[in-house]
């Protein structure tokens, strides 16, 4: 498997990813997504700031993700620990459900723990809605602590926030 640096020509495969991984949620009673998000508008606005990644197995885009500096404002009410803001945000991470088991999220979390690193930056910020008991479960595994909760869209329950200290 390979992460690469999206770009434009992958807006389709992408987008078929994201359609099997909220087939997989809505399965397993999760209403995080649907089929109005993510959406292709999303998805192409991260394809030209260049912050969108793929998950790659011979060619076929399994996962994605979105890495970046970008926090919604509702941030501003969670107590970070790191208190400098040198953060990278993650958005829209997401696996092809045929692909769930295999370790992907994982492996792209790892590849944003990487970038930290590499930019002299200190933490990584993320949310995931409270209806997601897997992936609450994905981050703490990982070591993500959860600091408190914000409200991102209208008739959905709250999204837990999470940041990991790198260095």
């Amino acid at each position: 498997m390979i992460i690469r640096k999206a770009n434009k020509v992958d807006l389709e495969n992408i987008m078929k990813m994201y359609k099997s991984c909220v087939k997989g949620m809505i399965t397993n009673g999760i209403d995080q997504w649907d089929d109005t998000y993510p959406n292709t508008k999303i998805i192409s606005q991260d394809l030209k700031a260049m912050t969108y990644y793929v998950a790659e197995i011979e060619g076929e885009i399994i996962g994605g993700i979105n890495i970046d500096q970008n926090q919604d404002e509702t941030y501003l009410a969670i107590d970070w620990k790191d208190k400098s803001n040198s953060s990278l945000v993650v958005h829209r991470l997401g696996v092809k459900e045929e692909n769930w088991g295999e370790e992907i999220g994982k492996r792209l979390m790892n590849f944003v723990e990487d970038l930290v690193v590499k930019e002299k930056l200190k933490s990584i910020r993320l949310d995931t809605y409270s209806g997601n008991p897997k992936a609450i479960k994905f981050y703490k595994r990982l070591g993500y602590a959860r600091l408190g909760h914000i409200y991102l869209k209208p008739n959905k329950n709250e999204y837990y926030c999470f940041e990991k200290i790198i260095r």
